[in-house]
């Protein structure tokens, strides 16, 4: 009987900390986006800037995140020019999303490039990924 009260605890004390920081690769790029200077990163700014329509630099049209992703980042998105679908960002829907820190990186990088015509600043990323992981 002790053994198994045992191993319940035991079992209990490793999932729960797993379970708290399910999302370790938004946790590090957070960590790393507060070294680089961002402040507290509010998920209202992401949604705000998620929205926004830009005006990339040397661009000839304004473009947004929504451009090719959904308005609504549960729904199924669309590249605005290759028309190939792009399957929802928010993790709640695609549990594979966000997942992995170079991947994030480096779409973060294209992305922000694409639609603002610069990369996107510390803050605007943080904001972002908190929007997102709130979804």
């Amino acid at each position: 009987m002790k053994k198994t009260h045992h191993l319940l605890l035991l079992i209990a004390l490793i999932t729960v900390p797993l379970s708290a920081h399910s999302n370790t690769a938004i946790d590090t790029l957070l960590k790393e986006y507060q070294q680089a200077g961002a402040d507290t990163f509010n998920a209202e700014s992401g949604k705000t800037f998620w929205m926004e329509t830009h005006s990339a630099q040397k661009k000839p049209q304004n473009r947004s995140c929504t451009s090719c992703h959904a308005t609504n980042p549960l729904d199924v998105g669309q590249h605005v020019r290759t028309r190939k679908p792009i399957e929802p960002i928010a993790k709640s829907v695609n549990p594979e999303r966000l997942t992995d820190v170079k991947k994030i990186r480096k779409w973060l990088k294209r992305n922000c490039k694409w639609t603002l015509g610069r990369e996107c600043s510390a803050q605007e990323k943080g904001n972002i990924l908190v929007y997102l992981e709130n979804i």
